[in-house]
């Protein structure tokens, strides 16, 4: 049953093609549909998935004489059959608009960054989880946004009190009608470098999250290039949070599940909104009671007095890097780290990890079909194991209370699993075999 019979989404000449079919153009697709547009009116483009019904752009302008486009975040703007589009007058707008269109009364938050913007979204998501009933967490992490509008006009779910959106870069070059109540980023360091045409352009394209923002914009006072770029722009409605702050000392953020300093910067970064947005006190509780993204140091638990952290999902030498940093981080002095890494290689510098050596009180484990080529370039003594199961066990046999095990394997999983979530799953499975509480 449809819950309202107006049309939100104006002013959409049709045909529509939506450009990209992944989530976000079923999304928008769904969202099109339940708005009251007909399945004649809607075609589909793809150059690689087959179930699109087009995947020659030409054929596409061609056949269809499409009106409007709604481009897929991962299809860059700049390509040229888009632009000649443009330059013709077809309008072009985006699965994040459709869903701004269909909006009443929720509040938005938007968070965007080189790195971290996952977690301190999923950070913001446990915090609203925690005293709201109608909130809604998802955009470029989890669920698109034109999913929750489809559930509203679908009347499957009621409009969220507050929404809280990962914008990429990507997203925030197409994003008309988006309008944000705070936000936030969280980091600034190269990245995308083959879609921008200068590390400007990339910095400029996450800025422009402050010109969609209503009151306060949020950035990490340890955010790599961030707050050296906040200054060449010199702009208002700015705050630099600090996760030593006075303002932040009453929330005990270092009591917190999350492990790492990084992380300690994510959730200062996740208060200071929620301090801002008026959200009640359980919210911060919620916050930290939150233990992290699954398989990204994630903080599977203490058994017989031994602290596991899952990691499945460094599949590269700076993840790995971070996580040591971390694990490193949270156990008590003098207490052994052991650390898993390994997997299959895919070219990567093992020889980064080199500066591990000088870390004091950590043991290596290295197993899969790379172990060899890890530890080699990497100089790192310890053991090795054809299986990650082997090099778990071996692990379990010599930690003691307090002592932390650590996967963080650098190398990608399909030596052994499907999928990173797969090698991750099976080392929680394990660890509550192997380690008798």
């Amino acid at each position: 049953m449809i819950v309202e019979m107006k049309k939100y989404i104006k002013d959409l000449k049709t045909p529509v093609a939506i450009v990209g079919m992944g989530k976000s153009g079923e999304a928008a697709k769904r969202l099109l549909l339940a708005d009251g547009y007909s399945e004649s009116d809607i075609f589909t483009f793809d150059g690689k998935l087959t179930t699109a019904q087009f995947s020659d752009p030409q054929e596409l302008i061609t056949k269809v004489k499409p009106q409007t486009l709604v481009v897929s975040p991962g299809f860059p703007l700049a390509t040229p059959w888009v632009q000649d589009a443009k330059k013709s007058g077809i309008k072009i707008t985006s699965e994040l608009s459709l869903a701004c269109a269909c909006l009443e009364t929720e509040k938005l938050i938007g968070v965007t960054g080189s790195v971290g913007k996952s977690t301190t979204v999923s950070i913001l998501g446990a915090g609203l989880q925690a005293f709201s009933k109608t909130g809604f967490v998802g955009g470029n992490l989890g669920v698109p946004f034109s999913e929750y509008a489809a559930d509203v006009l679908e009347g499957k779910r009621v409009r969220a009190d507050w929404a809280v959106i990962e914008l990429s870069s990507y997203q925030l070059e197409n994003c008309d009608g988006l309008e944000l109540a705070y936000s936030a980023i969280t980091y600034f360091t190269p990245n995308h470098m083959e879609r921008y045409t200068s590390l400007e352009e990339y910095y400029e394209t996450k800025w422009k999250i402050l010109a969609l923002t209503k009151n306060t914009m949020f950035l990490n006072s340890n955010g790599g290039d961030l707050v050296a770029y906040s200054k060449k722009k010199a702009e208002k409605n700015v705050a630099v949070v600090e996760k030593n702050d006075f303002a932040l000392k009453n929330f005990q953020l270092e009591k917190a599940n999350l492990i790492g300093s990084h992380n300690q910067d994510n959730l200062a970064l996740a208060a200071s909104i929620a301090s801002a947005a008026g959200w009640p006190s359980q919210a911060i509780d919620g916050m930290k009671l939150f233990k992290g993204l699954s398989h990204r140091l994630e903080n599977v638990g203490e058994i017989s007095g031994i602290r596991f952290i899952n990691d499945s999902k460094a599949t590269a030498m700076d993840s790995v890097l971070i996580a040591v940093d971390a694990a490193s981080e949270s156990r008590a002095q003098g207490k052994k780290l052991f650390v898993l890494l390994g997997g299959k290689d895919k070219g990567l510098p093992w020889e980064q990890l080199q500066v591990l050596n000088k870390y004091p009180n950590i043991e290596f484990i290295f197993f899969g079909q790379c172990r060899d080529i890890a530890q080699g370039k990497s100089t790192l003594p310890g053991s090795s194991y054809e299986k990650l199961e082997g090099a778990l066990k071996h692990a379990v046999s010599l930690a003691k209370k307090e002592d932390v095990v650590l996967l963080s394997p650098g190398g990608t999983s399909l030596d052994e699993f499907k999928s990173f979530e797969d090698r991750g799953e099976f080392f929680k499975r394990k660890v509550k075999e192997l380690v008798t509480p």
